[in-house]
């Protein structure tokens, strides 16, 4: 079993993020910079809420407004799920999937550590995959 701890020793555990003032166009500068598609909406040390493209797309291009003027806080998803790094990589995609979410900051103590997205996820899953099939291929051949 894969877990959220594994993910983060692979991929690192570096977390980009905003405060509530950061104008849209900051964030979305950040976010191209650094290749990824959220950033952990930070206030005071505490977990405020995340900024996505899916919250840009939705919430500043389809309602007409200016990223120059809109902040983080204006659209950022208050309501923030997150994970421990000892949860397994299927619980992760049960929550992304029921939840609807490709973000999940991971926290441990309260602590922010990580931040896993789908695509982290679904990596581990297919390398989780990968290892049963040539361990059941070894064990069918015989071979070590």
């Amino acid at each position: 079993m894969i877990t959220v701890r594994a993910i983060l020793q692979d991929k690192g555990n570096a977390v980009w993020v905003a405060s509530p003032e950061t104008s849209i166009l900051d964030a979305l500068r950040v976010m191209a910079e650094k290749n990824v598609g959220a950033l952990l909406v930070m206030k005071e040390n505490e977990v405020a809420g995340i900024f996505s493209e899916r919250d840009y797309a939705r919430k500043i291009v389809l309602e007409g407004r200016m990223s120059t003027e809109a902040r983080v806080k204006d659209v950022m998803t208050s309501n923030v799920i997150s994970v421990q790094p000892e949860q397994s990589i299927d619980d992760c995609m049960a929550l992304m999937t029921e939840k609807h979410v490709r973000h999940l900051p991971v926290l441990e103590n309260d602590k922010v550590v990580g931040l896993i997205s789908i695509g982290d996820v679904v990596k581990a899953v297919i390398a989780e995959k990968e290892l049963l099939i040539k361990q059941l291929q070894n064990y069918i051949t015989g071979s070590r």
